[in-house]
């Protein structure tokens, strides 16, 4: 199956089937989501569901954040992964966002990427999410997932080289969506250690289970 036939394919099967996809973070506005994404980072979304809620009660705003001190903050995060070095990023995050910012998250990639805690993933999250931008983000799930089924080649080896090859092949109208399916797909179906081919809905696209399970 060629590159073009395999994308289109996937991309109309999502369409049909999935077509609301969304984000599993709880959040009501950019700054919550911000929050929520930097502590997602090696955590589960259902875990940082947990934590939010008394967070966004004590830290409603980047201003109050921006004014906290370490061991408040922690004491809300410590049962996510790297509390420590997350309590760090919250807070300097608030305090750029407040000090350059004016507390309204930035809209664009390079600006997003300037505060701490922020990296290409996360940017692209925010991105994507709150402000439409066609861009991709890559975190373990739709790494593993695009590599499996075949969207891209063996040449990226990296989110970042894996992102540019989905975005250079999925029109930007489907990017920001694409996103969600191939995390949910991930999530549930195309799982790491054992992915539920039979009960894949774009298993006869995928590169995989033609290779290893087809016959």
């Amino acid at each position: 199956m060629k590159l073009k036939e395999r994308y289109g394919n996937i991309i109309e099967w999502f369409q049909k089937n999935m077509a609301f996809a969304e984000s599993e973070l709880h959040y009501k506005e950019p700054y919550e989501l911000l929050v929520a994404v930097i502590l997602s980072a090696q955590c589960t979304d259902v875990r940082v569901n947990i934590v939010t809620p008394e967070f966004f009660r004590k830290y409603p705003n980047s201003k109050l954040l921006a004014n906290a001190n370490d061991e408040d903050v922690f004491e809300l995060i410590r049962s996510i992964s790297y509390p420590n070095s997350k309590t760090k990023h919250l807070i300097a995050m608030a305090q750029m966002l407040e000090n350059d910012f004016d507390g309204i998250v930035p809209d664009n990639i390079c600006d997003l990427q300037k505060l701490p805690g922020v990296g290409i993933k996360t940017a692209n999250v925010v991105a994507s999410i709150i402000y439409k931008k066609p861009v991709i983000a890559v975190d373990t799930h739709v790494f593993r997932v695009a590599h499996r089924i075949g969207l891209v080649d063996e040449s990226a080896k990296t989110p970042e080289k894996t992102g540019k090859q989905l975005e250079k092949n999925i029109p930007e109208k489907f990017r920001a969506i694409s996103h969600h399916w191939l995390i949910l797909h991930g999530r549930y179906v195309c799982t790491a250690r054992a992915p539920h081919c039979s009960d894949c809905g774009i298993n006869k696209y995928c590169k995989y289970f033609e290779n290893n399970l087809q016959n």
